[in-house]
């Protein structure tokens, strides 16, 4: 009985996760990615900032689709991803992180979107510093930490 239990629970989660995610997509999530992908092209385009394109891509998928997905550290970063993470600031990530703020404040004025302005404030710091994160399925995560 147990089992059939939380199988309800996953279904519901699962269901609200979708729920929340199309909300999320409708009130803002598309502009962030568009403005991530913006930003993974430029990057690419300067042939050096490669890497930073990639994580820029990669963060477009978060900022679109966010719900039931977490960030991760991968481990300690080293000097390069450090220097990285600096220029990322100063060309993109000041930018990226004003414009999560901008798109929080009309999710928060609407009761129903608080919770997708608490999900847009929690995004700042991958908008920052998106070198040595990684983005994983919540489920997944939380399950490795009960280990």
């Amino acid at each position: 009985m147990s089992q059939r239990a939380g199988l309800g629970q996953n279904k519901a989660m699962s269901l609200l996760r979708a729920v929340l995610n199309i909300i999320w997509l409708v009130c803002g999530g598309l502009w962030l990615a568009l403005g991530y992908v913006l930003a993974g092209i430029i990057c690419c385009l300067l042939i050096v900032t490669i890497p930073f394109g990639i994580a820029s891509f990669r963060i477009a998928g978060y900022a679109l689709w966010p719900f039931g997905r977490t960030v991760v550290d991968r481990g300690p970063v080293g000097a390069f991803s450090t220097l990285g993470n600096i220029i990322w600031v100063i060309v993109a990530g000041i930018w990226i992180a004003i414009g999560h703020v901008l798109t929080a404040i009309p999710m928060f004025i609407s009761i129903v979107g608080i919770p997708l302005g608490i999900a847009n404030l929690k995004m700042i710091p991958i908008s920052l510093m998106p070198l040595g994160k990684t983005i994983v399925p919540s489920d997944y995560y939380i399950g490795s930490i009960r280990r």
